[in-house]
């Protein structure tokens, strides 16, 4: 299976859960394309570079090139965008597919309103045209983080010195946060128009599909109208399953044995 994370993370946040994991399967933790470790795409003036179509093929790749065709792959946040792109491209390539706190990126925009901008403000500040987020986040990465931390929802508790610094160190570099804004901005333009040609052909989503969100959190009562997340997800998969569960948008930190046994229990079922 492959692990991918979110913002302002890396693949440092399944630091615990990922063990857990390994009991059963061979695990993978990438840093994603742009963040962390990981290089950074040359620029494109439609940003496609950071695209989850691009990525999605990245990292496709990647565990081709480790010797795994078939695999699950399980994102949190940014990284579930990329998981459920990967599971619509690669059909052949992905077994199952988990996604943690999200909903589809073309759902995101189009139910779009002031609780998404003052609740999740990277959406559109980081969109915005360089370089204002990147001075902004270059300026203050220590204050990008404790935000994130502090107020989305989880327990400062889950997250100790070291972690908090390393999460800090990452926005440090500014080709890394160039690069997240470019993410960024994709999903504000080109994902969402990939996303929309693919729900107008109902290009769906064949494997078993996973959706945990935290009971605290936007998506539990945002999207009531639409059956919830699982509502949503029923648009875009054939077979979706899933719960909301304890805590904030930080879950898998907060509470990683609760998660690894719902991830396990998903990847072993054979009902």
């Amino acid at each position: 299976m492959l692990l991918l994370h979110g913002f302002p993370q890396t693949g440092l946040m399944w630091r615990e859960v990922a063990p857990l994991l390994a009991a059963g399967f061979t695990v993978f933790v990438a840093d994603l394309p742009g963040y962390g470790r990981s290089g950074c795409p040359r620029d494109r003036d439609d940003h496609a570079s950071m695209s989850k179509r691009a990525m999605a093929a990245t990292l496709t790749r990647a565990m081709g090139n480790a010797g795994y065709e078939r695999f699950a792959i399980i994102g949190h946040d940014r990284g579930g965008r990329v998981a459920y792109r990967a599971a619509l491209d690669h059909p052949d390539r992905i077994s199952h597919v988990a996604v943690l706190d999200v909903v589809p990126t073309y759902e995101v925009w189009d139910r779009a309103d002031a609780r998404l901008a003052l609740a999740f403000w990277p959406f559109s500040l980081l969109a915005q045209p360089a370089p204002l987020p990147e001075r902004l986040i270059a300026a203050a990465p220590d204050a990008v983080v404790d935000n994130a931390i502090t107020h989305w929802g989880s327990s400062p508790d889950a997250f100790p010195a070291w972690i908090r610094e390393a999460y800090v160190e990452a926005l440090r570099d500014p080709a890394h946060v160039h690069a997240i804004c470019e993410e960024y901005r994709a999903a504000a333009g080109v994902d969402r128009e990939v996303d929309k040609a693919d729900l107008d052909a109902e290009h769906r989503i064949a494997c078993p599909l996973l959706a945990l969100w935290s009971d605290q959190g936007g998506l539990a009562a945002w999207y009531e109208d639409a059956g919830g997340p699982l509502g949503l997800w029923r648009r875009w998969a054939d077979a979706v399953q899933g719960q909301p569960v304890s805590g904030g948008h930080f879950f898998p930190e907060e509470h990683p044995a609760g998660t690894a046994m719902l991830l396990r229990n998903f990847l072993t079922h054979r009902g």
